[in-house]
């Protein structure tokens, strides 16, 4: 057996394994009954409340992120190596593990319904959980996109009289916004996909703060396979378009910088 064979072998099963999930989730019903389960009223609802959901958590995550962002990625004060490893946690956190928190913080007894403020176990709770989940991807990602963008362009707007104001919004976001756009497409696909943290946060109530991987979970559970699979396949859906986009968006900056390194290297 050849070295390339050896190499293909993993590939071919990784690749099939794919294929196989794949293929399973798509030959699981028929057509017909594939419709009936998408057009049922609980997939809409489950389709409608995870779309304005992640929209709410993604605008949230950015109003928060992309300012933290560029504070980390332009300023030194002191802690920034602890807070910057602190906002990787929810990176790493089990979204179980962040769901028992956020419950805890929001619960009867913590400090946010003290303020007037209830989110447990409704719709802006399911806003909550999927923000703080999204929020981190949004900050790492945002503060690669910054800390790429020459200094230099800064330091020469303000040698003209840019404002911090006006070199952060007219030069370093316009510069950076192809690696944000990246990163909100992995924000939003996190918090469309997010199960764990909603579940403690929000509960699983049908047609309350059923989300589409709640209505994945509630489905299965009670064998209601049709519904299941149809809110999987939505899933897989946004998934795939989520995939096309970072791929685009991966192109298109790839291309400009190709564009930029030629004009670079050209004759002086």
């Amino acid at each position: 057996m050849g070295f390339a064979t050896l190499l293909a072998l993993p590939l071919a099963i990784v690749a099939l394994t794919i294929a196989g999930v794949l293929g399973a989730l798509l030959a699981r019903l028929p057509p017909d009954d594939l419709w009936t389960a998408l057009s049922a009223a609980e997939t809409l609802f489950a389709l409608r409340l995870s779309a304005l959901t992640s929209v709410a958590a993604l605008g949230i995550a950015l109003a928060l992120g992309l300012p933290a962002a560029y504070l980390m990625a332009r300023r030194r004060f002191p802690g920034k190596l602890l807070l910057d490893t602190l906002l990787d946690v929810p990176l790493v956190m089990p979204p179980l593990v962040a769901g028992l928190g956020l419950l805890f913080l929001l619960g009867r007894n913590g400090p946010v319904p003290a303020l007037g403020m209830e989110f447990l176990f409704s719709p802006a709770g399911v806003v909550v959980a999927l923000a703080f989940v999204s929020t981190a991807v949004v900050v790492r990602t945002a503060t690669a996109a910054f800390r790429s963008v020459d200094r230099g362009y800064a330091v020469a707007a303000q040698s003209l009289g840019a404002s911090p104001w006006t070199v952060f919004w007219r030069v370093e976001l316009p510069l950076a916004a192809r690696g944000i756009a990246a990163g909100a497409v992995l924000a939003w696909a996190r918090a469309l996909g997010e199960f764990g943290a909603t579940l403690m946060v929000a509960g699983a109530t049908r047609l309350k703060t059923e989300t589409l991987p709640m209505a994945v979970f509630l489905n299965i559970a009670t064998g209601e396979t049709g519904i299941a699979v149809a809110c999987a396949l939505l899933l897989l859906a946004a998934a795939l378009l989520m995939l096309v986009a970072m791929r685009l968006l991966g192109t298109r900056r790839g291309e400009r910088f190709s564009r930029g390194s030629a004009a670079g290297c050209g004759p002086a």
